[in-house]
């Protein structure tokens, strides 16, 4: 089912969502970034702002448009909403042990990019919980970081959504052509005022997503990560990376796909306990603490235990990559590393 909606339709169909009882949650305008948070309308999203991208860089631009999905990824991804940053697991008080009932609200993610979209479906098969109703928003400007393209995750909309969306704005209007990808997808836009899709509407649409693939301001190597990464665990080059390596573990944190957890407990002077899993980081010095010592006590270690993870191990465990080519992990690096000149130079060629 296509259709194409105008900025009227885009807000009924946000109403729709809402009325159907589901947390409508999109990007907006906060604290100079586009991050993520629930909507009321489509008056909260970030029209006529875009971002300018790069190594350790991020700052949002105005547009000369009034796009609102005209920007490529923010410092958040849906993963914060999917596996909370802490989560509480058990707690305790004078009548006994209270096991915590999850309590996470019905979900309709509104404007995830392609790139995002494909960590939502990796992140899923690896914590579970419920399936939220996905709106993505094909791109059309990718950003300076982005590599989705030479991942296979973008620039255009994968399986896994409802509804997707391809904004365009020209001497016709600024509209949006819509394409249910399930029956419950398909079912939301009937309720939704639009109207059918011409055959120049699809045309256009798929002309600007196949512009973005040529847009891309990486890509990975094109060879077998894993062979790669396998080749070179004693590889002088991490030493190399280590010398610039903060281990702050920016690049875990802003990862739409990274999933590793610490638990621990919390107790009062009132005799409450409680016992919660947070976020933890491959490059924290405890996070491999094993037996009286930590195992990878060397950033490069703990930089080459990531990268390989992420492009490498990750297949044998998951049977995929771990990374979509979002370009989180290079924006949001304090020292501007870049995950794909490093592949690149062990791979011995130079970055495309």
């Amino acid at each position: 089912m296509d259709v194409v909606l105008d900025l009227g339709g885009l807000d009924a169909l946000i109403r729709v969502l809402r009325d159907d009882g589901r947390v409508v949650v999109g990007p907006v305008l906060r604290d100079a970034a586009i991050t993520l948070a629930e909507l009321g309308s489509a008056a909260d999203l970030p029209s006529g702002w875009g971002v300018e991208t790069g190594p350790g860089h991020y700052r949002v631009r105005e547009r000369e448009d009034a796009a609102v999905f005209g920007h490529s990824a923010g410092p958040q991804s849906w993963k914060r909403f999917l596996h909370p940053p802490r989560k509480a697991l058990i707690s305790s008080d004078s009548t006994g042990f209270h096991p915590v009932e999850d309590t996470a609200p019905d979900y309709a993610f509104l404007g995830v990019r392609p790139c995002d979209l494909a960590a939502i479906a990796k992140l899923r098969q690896i914590v579970g919980g419920k399936a939220p109703f996905v709106v993505a928003a094909q791109c059309t400007e990718p950003g300076e970081v982005c590599f989705c393209a030479s991942m296979g995750c973008g620039p255009a909309a994968g399986p896994g959504h409802d509804i997707a969306l391809t904004e365009r704005i020209d001497a016709d209007g600024h509209r949006f052509l819509a394409t249910s990808g399930t029956e419950e997808g398909a079912a939301v836009l009937a309720r939704v005022p639009a109207r059918a899709a011409s055959p120049d509407d699809r045309a256009l649409a798929a002309g600007d997503v196949e512009a973005a693939t040529r847009r891309m301001g990486r890509a990975m190597p094109e060879l077998d990560l894993r062979d790669l990464l396998a080749a070179n665990r004693d590889s002088a080059h991490w030493e190399a990376v280590a010398e610039r390596c903060l281990t702050c573990g920016n690049c875990t944190m802003v990862c739409p796909t990274c999933f590793c957890v610490s638990v621990e407990d919390t107790t009062d002077l009132d005799g409450n306990a409680e016992r919660a899993q947070r976020w933890a980081s491959c490059f924290e010095i405890d996070f491999s603490y094993l037996h009286g010592g930590a195992v990878r006590t060397s950033g490069a270690a703990r930089y080459r235990q990531w990268m390989t993870h992420k492009l490498g191990t990750w297949h044998d465990q998951f049977g995929t990559s771990g990374c979509v080519g979002c370009g989180r992990c290079i924006a949001w690096c304090p020292a501007g590393i870049d995950i794909t000149e490093e592949a690149a130079a062990l791979a011995g060629g130079e970055q495309p």
